[in-house]
């Protein structure tokens, strides 16, 4: 038997800050590639199997965290694409607890260091991205942005379909 198309979860950015990411992404990343909007992920593989248990652990953790506070803080060059990178103190500190919550599930990739972002431009030529980082670096000024949650998804290889909108509670 196949095992279940993978969960994927991303943190749900307030409007105008999800507005933002998603117009430079329609703008920058390769429109035939560009299957998702834009995101910044959190795990990239939570198994598939039992999303109800998956979204019942992951709503009891963010029912006891405030919306977290997110810096964006700059632009980063990825080489063959662009991303711009978020800093949370208390994001990284759920993203933690939701970890060892599934500790026994992450692939190697989730368990490596996180450096949270969002990617607005990806599988380009490497001087494309360049180009691209340079303009948006030389505009860049820091923002914040409270995020209201996150969205749990599963990958259906290529395209995602989200299956739950999990808000951050604030009662911790």
């Amino acid at each position: 038997m196949p095992e279940p198309d993978p969960l994927i979860l991303t943190l749900q950015m307030d409007e105008a800050t999800s507005s933002r990411f998603e117009d430079l992404r329609r703008r920058h990343f390769p429109a035939a590639l560009n299957r998702i909007p834009a995101h910044a992920t959190l795990f990239h593989h939570l198994p598939g199997g039992d999303v109800a248990g998956a979204t019942e652990t992951i709503t009891a953790l963010a029912r006891t965290q405030a919306p977290p506070e997110v810096a964006v803080t700059g632009v980063r060059f990825t080489g063959r694409g662009v991303a711009y990178a978020l800093d949370s103190e208390a994001l990284s500190a759920f993203r933690a607890r939701v970890a060892a919550a599934f500790r026994d599930d992450l692939t190697p990739q989730d368990r490596q260091g996180w450096r949270p972002h969002v990617t607005v431009q990806n599988k380009v030529a490497p001087e494309t991205a360049r180009a691209l980082h340079a303009a948006l670096a030389q505009d860049f000024s820091p923002a914040h942005f409270r995020a209201p949650g996150v969205l749990l998804w599963r990958y259906l290889g290529g395209p995602w379909e989200r299956v739950a909108t999990i808000a951050f509670g604030g009662t911790a």
